[in-house]
């Protein structure tokens, strides 16, 4: 078989480029540890509302770093608490589990997006730039009342 030149330079060029590439995932993955925001802490979600880590949703402070955690269970068509008061300009951290079936957990207009499942504990951080309501929607499909499993964050002005 003769397989031109210029062929071949293109098939080494694309051959390169993903080995680039499976290089920096490996790297970004050993070496950085960097993951999905979620499947990294376990939890049982029959026991979930009673875990020590869930057991009071809401939004918490830590009063020696001033760290605001918001911690939020998922349901059919729930989520717990609906809704959370939080300060602008300050990091807010989510952590979130699920007590029965796969839930998107999103908040409009900013990059809060991750996926919420039974089992394990998802956790992203976010800063809230602007004060206002935002909507918090699932956008996994979780069952027939999916349409209307809402809440909302009210991110107040700092003092």
């Amino acid at each position: 078989m003769n397989v031109d030149f210029y062929e071949r330079i293109w098939m080494w060029v694309a051959a390169l480029i993903i080995g680039l590439f499976l290089v920096m995932t490996g790297v970004a993955t050993v070496a950085y540890g960097i993951r999905p925001p979620s499947h990294v802490e376990t939890i049982d979600p029959t026991q979930a509302m009673s875990d020590p880590r869930f057991a009071s949703a809401g939004v918490s402070v830590d009063s020696a770093t001033g760290a605001v955690t918001v911690t939020m269970i998922g349901g059919t068509f729930f989520w717990l608490p609906a809704e959370v008061r939080v300060p602008a300009g300050r990091p807010v951290t989510f952590r979130l589990t699920s007590i029965d079936v796969t839930h998107g957990f999103a908040i409009a207009r900013t990059n809060v997006n991750t996926m919420v499942m039974p089992g394990y504990v998802s956790q992203l951080t976010y800063t809230f730039a602007a004060p206002g309501e935002y909507l918090m929607l699932c956008h996994e499909y979780c069952g027939t009342g999916h349409h209307g499993m809402g809440g909302k964050v009210i991110v107040e002005a700092a003092p």
